[in-house]
């Protein structure tokens, strides 16, 4: 090695030392200690991690909850991780120095990467994802935009989502479609009886079957891709609504058999509050109007669906920190996670007299989200939340929707086993002070 070369080789050495030493005085303690539990997580298979409460620790300290709440409501709205808030917060403050420059020319053109990133993630084709708000927007562009006339059926269930049910209502009302209503037996470990369900409501009218891959009432997995195969045969056109599936358990939309998907990313992705995605089969978006107006509305080009006007392009443009903090965890430990926390406070409870577990504790039929019941007499449903809440501080949902009813339970990776043995904690003096009242 020659002089100049050997000098300018320390040189480098010295300088990359001193970046490395930099790096580790500056790095947060907590992002630290993180990249030292995954580098020791390398060799350990997801199940074998899911109870490991050393590793998810420092998971944990990647999130900013309150302390003084037990947040068992993630299925509604889940927190950011530190990285994403970051991100969302210096793309706020660029924005505000020069909005229309900052937002237009700037933070415009990472939509493109975005795309390619959140079709990695959905496992299809970049030119069939359209960023959207939320779920609701994605999945009411598809209804609304299907080209539908009077006597048309679309078979769906009772216990699909609100929001997509009310859409679906209005197209009835305005262009006399015809609702063709199915009520699933739910929880069910039975996919050839819920597949039965819908063929059975098929008939030469039915145009579209709306499914929904995770009830969001109480977990139940849907197969899905049993009912798209049915539904391909007869010429049926497949909306699936995957609000509580991506990110949550790992699977490629492209596998699914649908012909349009649409999900939010504020869910189990943990990106920020107003963001979603919309899939669309590549033949079917010419034919797919979108839901606000295009210069074509018929092209074939999935950007079509994204003329939203002036948007949030500072939250948009963070989903991808949250794919990064996805992807460090890995899609197949977060699954395993989640499935274990659900089967832990569940399996704590399920001998107590008359409580009732409205989700199945099977691998395949359910991940993250519980449901649990107390069926006694005179039970009114909200009365257990309500107890969790005044008592435990513990956040949760009340589901009494068609044959569900109970607390939705829903946890994140940031939640510990000491908060959800609070929660059975809970359970049980509640169980305990309902039969001492009754006694009186």
């Amino acid at each position: 090695m020659g002089t100049l070369n050997r000098r300018f080789f320390l040189q480098t050495l010295k300088a990359l030392s001193a970046g490395t030493a930099l790096s580790a005085f500056t790095q947060p303690a907590w992002s630290h200690n993180l990249h030292r539990a995954l580098a020791g997580a390398s060799d350990k298979l997801p199940d074998q991690l899911a109870s490991d409460e050393d590793f998810w620790h420092f998971i944990q300290q990647s999130y900013t909850v309150d302390p003084s709440i037990i947040n068992l409501n993630n299925g509604g709205v889940a927190p950011s991780p530190i990285p994403v808030q970051d991100a969302m917060k210096r793309n706020f403050d660029q924005v505000n120095e020069a909005p229309s420059y900052y937002m237009w020319r700037i933070m415009d053109q990472g939509r493109e990467p975005l795309r390619r990133n959140l079709a990695r993630l959905a496992g299809c084709d970049p030119e069939e994802i359209a960023i959207q708000r939320n779920a609701s927007e994605a999945l009411e562009t598809v209804i609304f935009g299907l080209s539908l006339k009077a006597g048309d059926e679309v078979v769906l269930a009772k216990q699909d989502y609100p929001n997509m049910i009310n859409a679906w209502k209005q197209r009835e009302q305005r262009d006399g479609i015809k609702l063709v209503w199915v009520d699933l037996p739910l929880p069910s470990e039975n996919p050839d009886q819920l597949v039965k369900i819908y063929t059975q409501a098929f008939t030469p009218q039915t145009k579209v079957v709306h499914l929904t891959h995770v009830i969001n009432w109480n977990g139940q997995i849907m197969p899905v891709r049993k009912i798209a195969d049915a539904a391909y045969l007869r010429h049926i056109e497949v909306v699936v609504d995957g609000a509580h599936s991506l990110a949550q358990f790992q699977f490629n939309v492209s596998d699914l058999g649908a012909d349009y998907f649409g999900s939010s990313l504020h869910k189990w992705l943990s990106a920020c509050i107003g963001v979603g995605v919309l899939y669309v089969k590549k033949e079917k978006i010419k034919n797919l109007y979108p839901l606000f107006a295009a210069p074509d509305p018929k092209v074939d080009d999935i950007r079509k669906f994204e003329y939203l006007g002036t948007r949030p392009f500072f939250i948009e443009q963070a989903v991808g920190k949250a794919i990064e903090f996805y992807d460090m965890i890995g899609g197949e430990r977060k699954e395993q996670r989640l499935f274990y926390l659900k089967n832990y406070w569940m399996n704590k409870v399920k001998d107590i007299p008359n409580i009732v577990l409205n989700t199945s504790m099977k691998p395949g039929f359910g991940c993250a989200i519980g449901l649990v019941h107390y069926n006694v007499p005179d039970f009114r449903p909200g009365e257990l939340e309500i107890h969790l809440w005044n008592k435990y501080r513990i956040h949760t949902t009340n589901v009494n929707q068609e044959n569900l009813k109970g607390v939705r339970v829903t946890p994140n990776v940031y939640t510990t086993i000491k908060q959800l043995d609070v929660l059975v904690e809970g359970i049980n003096d509640f169980v305990e002070n309902w039969k001492r009242t009754k006694a009186k």
